[in-house]
């Protein structure tokens, strides 16, 4: 059935309350899903109520991890389960914040662009508002806002107020809005409570919006009787409390919510055709996760390891290859500080099928990670490194088979002889920290024989970087002469993007994220090929699992 242009473009409007982190970003990604199954050209916005113009200046314990979009921009990490859910290519518009709307309107009325007049929230910043989730809707049938914190914020009063006004601007018909909540479990008295949900809705209906579904996060699903109070309370149909459970995967809620026909009722509330959905695949994704009956631990070297969001996009890269593979990949997360303490302990690396290193920044907790890396590299077990972790490999490489005992990057020490990890090309002049890095999707040369070329199958891939610092390619030849060898580089001047070690069951580092390129339907090859060797090297058993001792390090 082709629906296309054959009706206005919609919006759905998701927002929170209770509490943050409750999964809007899920939520909507799973909806988008859903809605793209049934034939639906959709679009995703996040607005962001905090004043940094961007997330990439800030603390990951505040925002966990920066999400890096083929343009190169640095997002919310929500964007990236949008990728993920709908296969969809986001850009820097798919995600504003309050600090980039100021600036902008800041910026025109520096310019005169007002005409002298008094530059005002209302209209001035709604304004703004309304024209970005307008331009959103181009050429799609769906936009889906996402409307970051949660209600009761003061700095989400300006989006909140945008929305309330947009059915006037585009018809109420057009419009849906969502509201998620918390429906806690209280133990002592052994009942959920809707009071929370109630006073949310409440609170969301006085700034002028009445939620058209009321979606409830909860540890188990609602009974009937606790769905028809929040419906009566709410003031919603009672098939329009959606339960929002915990599942095992995050990959389930979309079928979660299709089973309580989410997406059915709202194409019925915005006057659409329901096309049959196309979940097939999603379904045999599901089942491939639900069912490994092989478990498979990794070890992830980190020094956030207490906040797994940072490292979001890295967590679902590696399910999405044990997913392909039939294994359950089980992390175990490894302190690197811990590491540092206890140097002279393997028992850290006891039962691990294979060791990686991700990305980051600054000198905390680097000792550890390169202990970790010269382990893997001298007793063969699978190695994979990304952006940082493929600098550290180097510098690994350099001082203990090189014998450059010096052996840094400029990021550690400014002043240092022996930097085979220095600042890019114009890096030196850099001033401010924000978007100012090599961001973005770029064409990743790869040299023919090699194992990243086995892993691929191609000569040139696009993939996403985030770094400040690269490969010294005086170091090159001396590297390779005694194997470690750069096996893909970008640009004219052969910048490394790749490192290898022929030698070695599987030892491979990347300069660029391939984490931001995988897809559950569709892996990205060097996760594939690192829990492919992690399989290899373990058996892929329950027994070699060393998880239930928990987090390393705590």
């Amino acid at each position: 059935m082709d629906i296309k242009k054959k009706h206005p473009v919609k919006y759905i409007f998701i927002t929170g309350g209770v509490v943050s982190s409750l999964g809007k970003g899920i939520a909507s990604a799973s909806l988008g899903m859903l809605l793209g199954a049934r034939g639906y050209r959709i679009n995703f916005l996040k607005c962001d109520p905090y004043i940094n113009v961007d997330p990439g200046t800030m603390n990951p314990y505040q925002h966990g991890e920066v999400y890096v979009t083929h343009d190169g921009a640095e997002t919310d990490l929500d964007l990236g389960h949008y990728e993920r859910f709908t296969n969809l290519t986001m850009g820097r518009n798919n995600n504003y914040t309050t600090g980039r709307i100021y600036y902008d309107v800041i910026t025109r009325e520096r310019r005169g662009e007002y005409l002298g007049g008094t530059v005002q929230i209302v209209p001035h910043i709604t304004n703004e508002i309304k024209k970005i989730i307008l331009d959103r809707g181009k050429d799609v049938d769906i936009v889906l806002c996402e409307i970051g914190g949660t209600v009761g914020d003061i700095e989400s009063l300006p989006f909140l107020e945008t929305i309330r006004q947009f059915p006037r601007e585009v018809g109420k018909e057009n419009v849906v809005y969502i509201h998620l909540t918390l429906v806690p479990y209280v133990r002592a008295s052994c009942e959920l409570k809707t009071k929370p949900t109630q006073h949310s809705v409440h609170k969301l209906r006085e700034i002028g919006i009445s939620p058209n579904i009321v979606m409830c996060r909860s540890e188990e699903s609602l009974p009937e009787d606790v769905r028809s109070k929040i419906a009566l309370f709410c003031n919603v149909d009672s098939e329009a409390v959606i339960s929002a459970r915990d599942v095992p995967s995050i990959y389930e809620v979309p079928l979660e919510f299709h089973r309580q026909n989410l997406d059915r009722l709202i194409l019925r509330y915005l006057k659409l055709p329901t096309p049959q959905a196309k979940l097939a695949p999603w379904k045999e994704l599901v089942s491939n996760i639900r069912n490994a009956k092989r478990t498979v631990s990794i070890g992830i070297v980190g020094k956030y390891i207490d906040l797994h969001d940072s490292y979001k996009s890295l967590i679902e890269a590696l399910s999405h290859a044990g997913a392909r593979l039939g294994v359950k990949v089980k992390l175990e997360w490894i302190d690197s500080e811990e590491i540092e303490k206890n140097t002279d302990n393997p028992e850290i690396f006891k039962g691990l099928g294979g060791i990686l290193v991700p990305g980051g920044f600054g000198s905390r907790g680097i000792d550890g990670k390169l202990a970790a890396i010269r382990f893997a590299r001298e007793h063969n077990v699978p190695f994979f490194g990304i952006c940082l972790g493929m600098q550290l490999s180097v510098i690994e490489f350099a001082r203990n088979v090189l014998g450059i005992r010096d052996a840094t990057s400029r990021e550690f020490d400014p002043n240092t002889k022996s930097a085979v990890i220095d600042l890019l090309p114009g890096q030196d002049l850099v001033v401010d920290k924000g978007a100012s890095m090599r961001l973005g999707a770029y064409a990743v040369d790869i040299l023919p024989g090699t194992k990243a070329a086995r892993l691929y199958g191609a000569s040139t891939v696009s993939e996403r970087h985030r770094h400040r610092f690269e490969f010294n390619n005086e170091f090159r030849k001396v590297m390779e002469e005694n194997g470690l060898s750069v096996t893909a580089t970008w640009g004219e001047k052969k910048l490394p993007e790749i490192v290898e070690i022929s030698a070695h069951p599987y030892f491979v580092a990347s300069q660029f994220h391939p984490e931001f390129t995988s897809r559950p339907l569709a892996p990205n090859p060097m996760f594939l090929g690192f829990v492919s060797a992690a399989i290899s090297y373990i058996g892929g058993s329950d027994h070699h699992s060393a998880s239930k001792r928990g987090s390393r390090g705590k």
